[in-house]
Order: C-alpha cells, then structure tokens, then sequence
C-alpha cells in the first residue's frame, strides 16, 4: 500500500514536468533522480492515452492511472553493438564534428540495429560523465537557483534574560548573474526553510527553472546520489510556484560551487562585518543584513562587467518565470494512519475521515486555518484546523450508521419520545434519567423502556407506567413483567398504610424497602 503514492508523486512529477513546465526527458529525469528511459516510456504511454497536457483531466484519478500504467510492459530490444566512445571524444575535439554526424555514420555501419540519437547523446554522456573531467559550468539566463545555509550562525541576545541565542543564515544566488539573496531565521527546519524560498522568489521577483538545494534533511527525505527523495513539503512548495527541485549530489561540493562561493562571500562581507553589533531580535538582524545586501549587490565585481544588481537587470531579471497570482502559504504535508476510531492525529488534535479508510494510510496537508486529508490523490475530508489537545473534530457522514445513531440520543430526545406516549411514562423516563450520576448511563433502560411500546401498544406501555410509579416500580424488568402478566388492565391497588413509618430503629426498614 505505502509503494502507490510515491509511484504516483513521482508519475504525477513526470506529467506536470513535461507538460506543465516544458521540460526535455533529460531534465525531467536530472530533476526526479530516474532513468531518462523511464520518463520516454511513460510520457509515450501518456500519449497513447491521450494524455498531452497539464493539469490532469479530472477522469485521470490516481486509482485509474496506476491501473492503466502497470497495464503495458516494455519488451527489451536486441544487443546493440556500442560505440568506441574514446575514438568518438578524440573525434568530437576537431571543431567541425558534432555529435548528430558521428551517430549517423555509427547508424549507418549497423544499418537496423544502432541506437535512436537521443539514447546515443545519453550513452555518450554518462560515459564522458565517468571520466571526471574537471569541467567549467555555464549558467543559462533565468535557469538556476542554487540554495544552502552559512556555516557559522549569528547570535540574538533576549532583552529580559540577557541569553544568547544562534539564528542561522539562508542564502541563494543566480547562477547566471550571481544575484545574491540572504536571510536570518530561527532554525533550519522545514517551515523556516520552505518559507524562506518564498521570500527569496518575492526578492527576485520571478521565479528560476530550477532549484539547487544541497541534501538538507528539510528538503531532502532520503540523500542518495541517483534517487534522493523529495520532502513532500518542499515538492509540494515548488509545485505552487510551478518550478523544478533538482538536488546536489552529496559529497558532491562541484554540482553546487555557486552556492559555496556565494555562501563564503556572505560570511565575509556580511557576517563578518556584524560580528561586533548587538542584536536583540531576528528583525534587528535581517534589516541590517537587507541594507549590507544591497551593498553587496551593488559593488562592482572585479572579473564582470558591472555588478550583481546590474548583471540580473540585464540577464536574469528577463528569463524568470512570472510568480503565481495567488501568494503561497505553508503547507505542512505529512502521512498519517487512520486509527480504528476513523480518526488521525496531527499535532495531538483528532479528525475525522470517512470510516471505510480505517487503517489506511492517508497524506495530510496542514495550513494555518486548514487540514485537508488526501487518499491516492483524492481529498477525503477537510477540517479547519484546531489547536486544542486532545480534543476530536468529527463530521457526522464521517461516522457508521450504527455510531451516528447513538450519537443523537440525548436526554431531551427521551424526554418527548416519552411525552407522546404519556404523561406517566415521560414522568418514569425523567426519574430514570435522575437516578444515575450521568444522564448517558440510564440511556439504554430508556431505550428499552420506551421500544416496549412497540411490542405492547403505546397505551398498555403508559397504564404500565402508572402502576409502576404508584408501586414504586423502578426497573425494566419489573414493569415488562407488569405488560407480560397484564397487570397494566387490572386497577390501581390500593396505598397500604406504613404502619411501622412512625417507628425509628435502625432494625425497622418499612414496606418501601422490598420494592
């Protein structure tokens, strides 16, 4: 059950890449960490069932793209002979050979059975990537966004106690014009990190292609250099703002040189030159970092022309995406279980879903007024969202039919089912209430008393009642007996005289006590 959602993120993920943002197969697979073959196959499958554009139709549920995916199988083709990929390097350094011209002449030496020209460039490159050449990167305008946090942190002191305490430093910098973004935050954690990328789009005003965060556990579930897995929080982040997360391999310092520079350049021309400064609040610090920012951005660089401000102007600032139209709010998203009470837990507050997903395993997306529950894809319920420990937030339709009524009996509810039939039965219904601590222990003798009624008659049921409450008759079984033997027709009898009510003694118990 747990594989399905992480099968139909990262499908969902393919889909939204290619369709929604424009994506080639190669930087579909970079992004998601999988095969390029991988995403040919599926997008070629999504073609065939006429899928070929984003958003989904809404008759594309989860449940009907997984079962029309895992329908078909790829046959594996036959060996293909492969290049001599170090003749094809040599080859490739004279200036007037490309790429497309060596595989035509490798395709026609095995005329039928040679590799597509886009598998030939994948083959060629993993085997170039292989050699470890020490390459230098080239940033294209409005494409890259690298993302990490400074090594030391700054210290806030707390006015009333005088404590120190450490606040960190979230940088991000334009891969083409180094445009650099700095901030102060409390920690590293999810929220912090999430909320500090909304902050920096709002400071670029724009959105880059892609995102380079290092393998930080707020963004990165699971570091692995082929598949790392994305925090559904920060995927769900950059779905909104309609942007590509594509992580640095850990260990891997070269995939991301621009943050580490950018990083090394804050330290020095920012934190360095606040060291001696007293701060007593985040906001202190983060506008004095906005003003030596603007500096920074502003002084001219020695091997560019102009500055970082300058260059982003001219190169950057063009290329970004729009930001969306409606601003983003954290979205916390976190699986959750259903308990056998068709309830989940989120922040030791209980709600309800329907109680057919008992034990199922559902994704909550938790915003600051609301909690919205999701199974395969699918939004089962909805609550606003509580802060009261302990407490359950239940909708009716959520509940069994058996559970939904018993939840309506109430006192009152007893008290007119009672009142219809008469005035002695209403009377007997009250003292039963009466006579436990809490109302909810005398509901099931109510209950038992009041059904009578429709084995017997309402009429039998209310002369039942008053010879019950004449003899002082309390228990169900005594006045079913009453109905059994008739007793309900025969009359009243008559009040004997106590005569020992007048009598004290502790061995004297009176005639009420045999009752």
């Amino acid at each position: 059950m747990s594989t399905v959602p992480i099968f139909m993120r990262k499908l969902k993920e393919i889909l939204r890449l290619k369709y929604g943002c424009s994506l080639s197969h190669r930087q579909v697979a970079k992004s998601l960490s999988i095969s390029p073959s991988v995403v040919s196959r599926y997008a070629n499958r999504a073609a065939q069932m006429g899928i070929t554009s984003w958003p989904l139709s809404e008759i594309w549920t989860d449940a009907a793209l997984n079962r029309e995916f895992l329908k078909t199988r790829v046959k594996l083709k036959a060996s293909i002979p492969v290049p001599n990929w170090s003749v094809i390097y040599k080859e490739l350094k004279h200036k007037t050979l490309t790429l497309q011209l060596l595989w035509e002449e490798h395709s026609q030496r095995n005329p039928g059975n040679h590799y597509s020209y886009n598998h030939f460039c994948r083959l060629y490159k993993a085997w170039l990537g292989c050699q470890k050449p020490s390459m230098r990167q080239h940033h294209k305008a409005g494409e890259k966004l690298f993302i990490d946090y400074c090594g030391p942190t700054m210290n806030i002191i707390n006015s009333s106690t005088g404590e120190y305490r450490t606040a960190q430093v979230f940088v991000a910098v334009m891969g083409a014009s180094n445009y650099t973004f700095a901030e102060a935050t409390w920690s590293q954690g999810l929220e912090d990190w999430v909320m500090s990328h909304a902050r920096c789009f709002e400071f670029l005003g724009g959105m880059p292609e892609l995102l380079i965060p290092d393998n930080l556990r707020s963004g990165v579930t699971k570091a692995c250099r082929y598949e790392p897995d994305l925090n559904p929080t920060y995927q769900q982040m950059a779905a909104h703002y309609n942007t590509v997360i594509v992580p640095a391999r850990p260990y891997r310092p070269k995939d991301k040189a621009k943050a580490e520079v950018a990083v090394q350049i804050v330290e020095r021309w920012i934190m360095a030159k606040l060291r001696h400064e007293p701060f007593f609040s985040l906001r202190q610090l983060n506008e004095r970092i906005c003003e030596l920012l603007t500096d920074l951005n502003q002084r001219p660089m020695r091997k560019q022309p102009g500055s970082r401000l300058s260059q982003f102007i001219e190169i950057d600032k063009p290329a970004l995406k729009p930001l969306p139209i409606t601003p983003y709010i954290y979205t916390q998203v976190k699986k959750v279980t259903v308990h056998i009470d068709y309830h989940i837990e989120v922040e030791k507050h209980y709600y309800s879903v329907p109680h057919s997903l008992i034990k199922q395993k559902l994704e909550a997306h938790i915003s600051g007024e609301l909690v919205r529950l999701y199974h395969h894809g699918e939004c089962v319920a909805s609550h606003p969202r509580s802060s009261k420990i302990g407490a359950h937030t239940t909708i009716e339709g959520h509940m069994p039919i058996a559970h939904r009524k018993h939840d309506q009996w109430s006192p009152h509810r007893f008290e007119k089912w009672a009142k219809d039939i008469g005035s002695s039965t209403e009377e007997l219904v009250i003292k039963l209430l009466q006579s436990k601590r809490h109302p909810e222990q005398s509901y099931r003798v109510c209950l038992g008393l009041l059904n009578l009624s429709k084995k017997y008659s309402p009429a039998r049921l209310e002369a039942a009642s008053r010879r019950a409450l004449h003899t002082g008759i309390m228990r169900l079984a005594g006045i079913r007996s009453i109905l059994d033997k008739g007793l309900d027709r025969q009359p009243l009898p008559e009040v004997q005289l106590d005569l020992l009510g007048e009598i004290e003694h502790k061995n004297v118990r009176g005639n009420k006590y045999y009752h």
